[in-house]
């Protein structure tokens, strides 16, 4: 106890003094228990019987100094003829009168107990408090000294049950790091948690720098920090959830373009294939019609000479009856044989002996036609492929009518667009267009792909395609993908057309009558196809978007009467 003295120093003296106190207090109480304790530190071999190899019972000692259980001696010199210990073999001449130690067979007494209460001691988990008195293995801790800043087992915490100046001391429920736990300040428990500065702090802190702070219990601040840990540990996870969502996403995007890649492979190896065939054939074709030619060439001018030949032989042998006649001096008999000379033999006429060469004008462009022909019809048949495989992307989209025009009409699906002539009274605001009669759709695409198809049957004039947010919705632009247009343009008097710089012109074979506008935002691909052709008609590449896009629709202004047909967003007809 404090003498009477020291309770009049001033707080700034007590502190120190208060503090030197509990550390000599510590020291005692530690030096203390250890020494209660120090038989659970002795070696199990202090008090085993080297014959049993167990602690001792009734233990006797011989006369060369050994300790043994009395049974286990007895017993080991009932089957010896000389009498002698196990340990060093001291022989005796006869058989020691052994008595009982009772000193050490007290002290195996107490050491059985001890062990055996050791041993019923849990052991510390890795979650729980582990005794600080312990050596070697640690026992978990039943009791915390906020005096002597240790927690304690079973075992160690005996002096604090049964000295009287360790029952002073305030025990609690074992904690781990004691001193953490105590104010630096005044050396008390911090029990409270100030809600203004949020820090912990003890009784004595509310009655000083904390005075007029809102203070609460540790564990009224404990469980609505737990609330809020659960509420961040629940955003946590739903973040967790979120990425490894995007993470199966981004596999299954790879998976889905592996078998692109494996569907766009194998397309392309069998229009090859098919297409080197093709030429194959085509260069057989040829050469086999080249070489007929040449064979009906050779075989005319055989037969030429063959007659020309024979022609020849029938002259040389009417000149030797010439030249044979020109030797006869009989009369009678060299006019009888020139009559028959008179008349020549038959020849062809050698302005008629003539051998052509074959003629191949015409016969390389007719087999070329021939090739391009197939040609388109392996591109058709490849374009019906790919017309299938965007039509996957298929979006749902209905247009605006807070974008559209005064002009247009609008269906009430918002699907069909109409040109209407009449300038409508319309609230005006930024995303109505003023200038040009356009409207665009309530859906937007910032990434992947979309595609939707358009009904432009009996239009005379029209504009389709996608368009950036930013576009100039009020005023006079070029609609360029410079401008963030990427429109598709038809007139009766101009045909198909692409709005760059200067307009793309897009060859048409047919009227068209349903329009497809694919787009990859992330590829920046901008694809348009004539959907009942099934043919490509034109695509924008390497598109740099930066913004949502939005599909655009224009009937333009137009007096003629037979451009007052609807543009009609239609479905997908999964059977062309």
């Amino acid at each position: 106890m404090l003498r009477k003295r020291n309770l009049r120093c001033t707080d700034e003296e007590a502190v120190p003094f208060f503090r030197r106190k509990i550390t000599r207090i510590k020291y005692l109480t530690v030096t203390t228990t250890r020494m209660a304790s120090a038989n659970t530190s002795w070696s199990e071999e202090n008090f085993s019987c080297s014959i049993c190899l167990d602690v001792f019972s009734s233990p006797v000692s011989t006369p060369c100094g050994h300790n043994f259980c009395r049974n286990c001696i007895m017993k080991f010199w009932d089957e010896q003829v000389q009498y002698k210990c196990p340990v060093c073999n001291d022989n005796f001449h006869t058989r020691p009168d052994l008595r009982v130690n009772i000193l050490l067979s007290e002290l195996a007494s107490q050491f059985r107990t001890t062990v055996v209460r050791v041993k019923e001691q849990p052991f510390v988990e890795s979650s729980e408090v582990p005794c600080d008195v312990c050596a070697g293995t640690q026992l978990k801790a039943v009791k915390s000294c906020l005096v002597c800043f240790v927690s304690y087992c079973q075992t160690h915490l005996e002096p604090h049950q049964r000295v009287t100046v360790l029952k002073k001391h305030r025990l609690v429920e074992p904690m781990d790091r004691l001193e953490d736990r105590m104010c630096k300040k005044h050396d008390r428990l911090l029990e409270l948690f100030c809600k203004t500065e949020e820090v912990c702090v003890c009784q004595s802190c509310t009655e000083g720098d904390h005075r007029s702070h809102p203070v609460v219990p540790l564990k009224e601040e404990y469980e609505v920090k737990m609330a809020q840990l659960g509420k961040i540990e629940a955003e946590v996870q739903q973040m967790i959830q979120e990425r490894q969502n995007n993470i199966q996403e981004i596999k299954d995007r790879v998976k889905r373009s592996k078998a692109d890649t494996d569907r766009v492979i194998a397309d392309g190896v069998q229009v090859l294939t098919a297409l080197m065939r093709c030429i194959e054939k085509w260069q057989d074709d040829l050469n086999e019609m080249v070489k007929e030619r040449l064979k009906s060439t050779e075989k005319q001018a055989e037969d030429l000479i063959i007659e020309l030949e024979q022609e020849i032989e029938d002259l040389t042998n009417r000149s030797s009856e010439v030249k044979q006649l020109s030797h006869t001096k009989d009369h009678l008999h060299f006019l009888q044989a020139f009559r028959s000379l008179k008349d020549p033999p038959p020849t062809r006429d050698q302005t008629t002996v003539e051998v052509r060469p074959p003629s191949y004008i015409g016969t390389l462009r007719r087999s070329l036609h021939q090739l391009k022909e197939t040609l388109n019809m392996k591109m058709k048949k490849l374009c019906d492929v790919e017309l299938k495989r965007v039509q996957q992307y298929e979006v749902d989209v209905t247009v605006d009518p807070d974008t559209a025009h005064p002009m247009l009409i609008l269906s009430e699906d918002g699907k069909q667009v109409q040109y209407g002539g009449e300038l409508k009274k319309l609230r005006n605001n930024i995303k109505r267009f003023t200038y040009y009669a356009c409207v665009l759709t309530r859906q937007s695409f910032s990434s992947g792909r979309f595609y939707f198809e358009v009904q432009v049957r009996d239009k005379t004039r029209w504009y389709l395609g996608v368009v950036r947010e930013s576009i100039n919705r009020k005023g006079w632009t070029t609609w360029t993908p410079e401008t963030g247009y990427w429109i598709l343009y038809y007139s009766k008097n101009d045909g198909l057309a692409f709005y760059n710089n200067s307009a793309v012109r897009v060859p048409l074979r047919a009227k068209l009558q349903k329009v497809g506008v694919f787009v990859d935002y992330d590829e920046g691909l901008v694809s348009f196809y004539d959907v009942e052709a099934r043919v490509h008609l034109y695509s924008a590449t390497g598109c740099t978007f930066r913004e949502p896009l939005y599909p655009f629709f224009s009937t333009w202004f137009t007096s003629d009467v037979k451009n007052s047909a609807r543009l009609i967003i239609s479905l997908v007809n999964q059977t062309d």
